[in-house]
């Protein structure tokens, strides 16, 4: 539970009398107060959600474009490093969430030592991904090795954060607002990777080619200066942008595990043994509201994906705002910022399926406005501030969702726990390996296409294909999204129904150990 006041007191009183506690009497008479935190808990909660966003921002948006054209990695390489880094990192996912429901609780809880102990390492792996070593034979498998190690790292961090939602507070309304803090965090979050990676590298003078038909030996001989130059300052550039994010995720870090701490739910503490992991995998699996949630969002999720991975090289080649793309981004992320609150309204108001409906197919008019506009800058930075209405959506509801559908899980699996890390590492496992597979296609894609590195213009059809991938290509992931969420079961009648039966049942058992322990025990337990 995050430390709050607020939070502590409230279960205290709530279920402790004014006076001594005779045998046999129970503290339920006495009406419980909601569990509350704290806004300083649930910004201290929120602030943990910004590394994982800030590297994934950089990574996302600039890796492709930074192999192909600073690296200087040929496309059919950075395509087998763009793959199975991101399957990588999506195997990882339900590897973490296996270790951490063998974690044992301990002073600091079960979730945070993994967040602690993987931080300093993850961040010497992200600086080494924007390195250029000096040995262009062994490159790729640089990049490869660091890519994966720090995915790895980094889903040792997110896998607990992400499961951590549950354990903040056992009122479905604080998750709720601690969440869409969450989200504001973590949009700014991208924001800053966006302004931050985006900034730097854009005041380099990144070299390219202006004449394809030009022999290599004689376009050597008339550039070698000036292109080493740019390249070398471009390539400094993003270890300097490396340097500032990693920066930021050490102070997240550290103000995250100083500001919150796990909460147990009272019924869980009655249970000796935890499930193994394969039982609750196979639980979790065939829960039939978890698994038809993570397939409407997987192909939305994907679709966004998508946008970003080809973002930057749409708008340097195809639209040609080759210094305008990363205040594009900026434009996307300070909108979808702004309009979290709107949106963690518009759900409280008219409920999480029809906020899914409008939030994410809003998305839709947009983005074939750009595959149907000629080039121009202004339209270009009207249409990315309305997409950003979309983003925020696309961040805010598969978070607010999935604990929803965990409580379902719980009141049809009352005695089964420790299952949270699976049902948030296998959501996160999906979308990963799928948004893999995705990048991994559009970049050989591009290769096939005759992508030209280092190139300041592409033949139209890599421009043709940045295009199909930044824009009809999603539409059709996001309403066939749209379709799958028409058969998720838990609408805002059912929440309700859940949420008083959960609180039914840990009445039940909060006056069930009345009987067993002292004031004193059940204000620590609780």
């Amino acid at each position: 539970m995050a430390k709050g006041e607020g939070a502590e007191s409230g279960s205290a009183a709530g279920l402790l009398p004014a006076g001594i506690i005779q045998a046999g009497e129970r503290p339920a008479q006495e009406p419980k107060k909601k569990q509350q935190l704290s806004v300083c808990s649930k910004l201290c909660y929120a602030v943990g959600g910004a590394p994982y966003q800030v590297t994934g921002c950089a990574l996302g948006f600039f890796l492709q474009i930074y192999l192909l054209d600073v690296a200087q990695v040929d496309p059919f390489s950075a395509s087998i490093i763009l793959f199975v880094g991101r399957a990588w990192d999506a195997i990882t996912d339900p590897l973490v969430g296996f270790f951490i429901s063998k974690s044992s609780w301990t002073r600091l809880g079960r979730l945070m030592p993994w967040i602690i102990f993987s931080t300093p390492l993850a961040v010497v792996a992200y600086f080494l991904i924007w390195f250029v070593p000096d040995f262009p034979q062994g490159q790729s498998l640089w990049y490869l090795l660091f890519y994966c190690l720090f995915e790895t790292l980094v889903t040792c961090f997110h896998v607990p954060y992400s499961a951590l939602t549950m354990f903040i507070s056992t009122e479905q309304s604080e998750r709720d607002s601690a969440t869409a803090y969450r989200m504001t965090v973590e949009v700014l979050g991208t924001v800053l990777g966006t302004a931050i990676q985006g900034q730097i590298v854009g005041q380099a003078d990144t070299p390219c080619l202006q004449d394809r038909n030009i022999s290599a030996v004689a376009l050597e001989g008339a550039n070698r200066t000036h292109s080493t130059t740019s390249l070398r300052e471009t390539q400094n550039a993003y270890l300097l942008a490396a340097g500032v994010i990693a920066t930021i995720y050490i102070i997240c870090a550290v103000i995250l595990i100083l500001g919150v701490r796990e909460q147990r739910e009272p019924y869980e503490t009655q249970q000796a043994e935890p499930m193994s992991f394969f039982r609750g995998l196979r639980l979790v699996m065939s829960h039939g509201p978890y698994v038809k949630l993570i397939a409407g969002f997987l192909f939305t999720s994907l679709a966004f994906m998508l946008v970003e991975g080809n973002f930057a090289l749409f708008c340097t080649y195809t639209l040609g705002f080759r210094n305008e793309f990363q205040n594009l981004l900026l434009a996307i992320m300070l909108s979808a910022t702004f309009t979290i609150p709107i949106w963690q309204w518009f759900l409280t108001r008219f409920g999480k399926k029809t906020a899914v409906y409008v939030g994410i197919s809003s998305a839709v008019p947009f983005l074939t406005l750009v595959a149907l506009m000629e080039r121009n800058l202004i339209i270009t930075y009207v249409v990315a501030v309305a997409a950003g209405i979309s983003v925020a959506a696309a961040f805010l509801l598969p978070w607010s969702m999935l604990p929803d559908v965990i409580d379902d899980f719980h009141l049809k699996q009352p005695h089964s726990r420790g299952t949270e890390p699976i049902f948030f590492s296998f959501y996160v496992f999906f979308t990963k390996f799928a948004s893999g597979v995705s990048l991994g296609i559009s970049t050989l894609s591009l290769d096939f296409a005759g992508y030209q590195t280092r190139g300041c213009t592409q033949p139209r059809r890599v421009k043709f294909t940045l295009k199909m991938l930044v824009t009809m290509t999603p539409i059709v992931l996001i309403l066939l999204g749209l379709l799958l969420f028409k058969l998720y079961p838990i609408d805002e009648e059912k929440r309700r129904q859940n949420k008083k039966a959960l609180q039914a049942l840990r009445e039940e058992a909060s006056s069930s150990g009345c009987s067993d322990t002292d004031s004193t025990e059940l204000a620590s337990i609780l």
